[in-house]
């Protein structure tokens, strides 16, 4: 059973991707540490995964569907965790929170 059409999801991975690495300099926060560092490191990451991912807007087709979701899902908790992981939650929590859900 799918909640979300994979070529939805796909349309999603290339932009969230995009938005992670983004957001730091977008909202003002990128210092250079961790809380730079994990969004732009995640964005990245899911770029290359959705890349190699066999959806409609993947181009190499190599990952399928549920070990991208595994991914997505583990990139999902890392940021939403990592201010408190990283301790820069007397900073900024918000963005890492909402993307991360």
């Amino acid at each position: 059973m799918r909640f979300v059409p994979t070529w939805i999801h796909g349309i999603a991975d290339w932009l969230l991707g995009i938005l992670l690495i983004a957001v730091p300099y977008i909202l003002g926060f990128a210092r250079g540490g961790a809380e730079t560092f994990v969004p732009v490191a995640l964005g990245i990451t899911g770029l290359i995964v959705t890349f190699f991912t066999n959806h409609e807007y993947g181009i190499v087709r190599k990952i399928p569907m549920i070990g991208h979701l595994w991914v997505d899902g583990f990139a999902g908790i890392l940021l939403a965790a990592s201010p408190w992981i990283f301790g820069f939650a007397d900073m900024v929590w918000i963005p890492h929170v909402v993307l991360g859900e």
